[in-house]
């Protein structure tokens, strides 16, 4: 059988639609699965063993230059003679589903009251009913696995196997210590109102006195990072690609972090972690476990409308995320 998933974007949506490839595999060790990723976060995805082929593709080029549209879809078009045997559209946005009817006429997706972008579920031959305010992960799961016929239970998700592959290509001894724990923030998001403030964050590394390395991927989040290092004994990384940084999660002693991609990681390489929600849902952004828990503002929000003007994750105490950080270096 051959299988195409569609998953376009962002980082932890793809890190968390992950999870399903090893119940595919198990069920179908002999399967073929073909993974179509926006081209900035193909990196996630390279070595996975349950990956055949990552094919990268460019949308965001559209909005700049509406001349790659054709160039595009003929791209996309080209696969289709892969003739596969099912399309799976995990993102359940109508630019993925076009994508996926590009590629072939078996396609599944989730149902019109299952995404924001209802409409795309009429390009779809199996329609996939997954309430858009439960868990991402079992979300992803669903449309991943009903499809196939594939059933998972709550064990499954907690008893995963790590998911993320990478090459040790960056020597990582020097940063890291054999008399502290090693810990690292990840200080960014994709919006402003998920960023837990600065201030806190060097609080966090002062209280903690441990060896604090901080992860930045922007010029933004590098002025973030150098801000905290000014104001405590923690230390800025250069900046790392995609597969340096999930090396180095995977050998840290905890992250702490906002509701964004890199803190992710450490959950699909169940490494113990801390995720601080806002004005995002960590109820249904992140799957707590006894190493990887969640640190939330008061503020009561409605995954169908949030709101970006919400900046509660400033008024967290950062002695909850201390104390949580201490239980998950100390007490486990």
């Amino acid at each position: 059988m051959k299988l195409a998933i569609v998953k376009l974007s962002a980082m932890g949506d793809i890190i968390h639609a992950m999870l399903a490839l090893q119940f595919i595999k198990k069920q179908n060790p002999n399967i073929q699965i073909d993974w179509f990723v926006q081209k900035e976060f193909a990196q996630v995805l390279q070595l996975n063993p349950h990956i055949n082929n990552i094919y990268s593709l460019d949308l965001k080029a559209i909005k700049k230059d509406k001349s790659k549209l054709i160039s595009q879809i003929k791209l996309i078009k080209s696969y289709s003679s892969v003739n596969y045997d099912l399309i799976i559209d995990a993102q359940g946005l109508i630019k993925s589903a076009l994508v996926s009817k590009f590629l072939g006429k078996t396609r599944a997706g989730f149902d019109r009251n299952s995404t924001r972008e209802g409409l795309a579920s009429f390009l779809y031959k199996i329609k996939v009913k997954s309430a858009y305010s439960k868990n991402v992960i079992e979300r992803n799961l669903d449309v991943l696995l009903k499809p196939l016929q594939i059933e998972y239970k709550k064990e499954d998700i907690l008893n995963k196997e790590a998911f993320l592959y990478f090459e040790n290509t960056y020597d990582f001894k020097e940063l890291l210590s054999l008399n502290k724990k090693n810990i690292l923030f990840i200080v960014g998001a994709s919006w402003p109102s998920k960023m837990y403030p600065k201030e806190k964050f060097a609080k966090i590394s002062n209280i903690l006195e441990e060896n604090i390395l901080i992860a930045w991927g922007s010029e933004k989040e590098q002025k973030i990072a150098q801000y905290i290092c000014e104001n405590s004994k923690a230390i800025a990384l250069p900046k790392l690609s995609l597969n340096d940084l999930k090396s180095l999660v995977s050998k840290v002693d905890l992250v702490i972090g906002n509701d964004t991609g890199p803190t992710h990681m450490a959950w699909a390489l169940n490494i113990p972690s801390i995720t601080i929600f806002g004005c995002t849902p960590g109820y249904r952004n992140t799957y707590e476990t006894k190493i990887n828990k969640i640190v939330e503002s008061n503020s009561k929000v409605n995954p169908e409308k949030l709101k970006k003007e919400d900046f509660s994750i400033s008024e967290i105490d950062e002695n909850l995320i201390v104390n949580k950080a201490k239980e998950l270096l100390f007490e486990n």
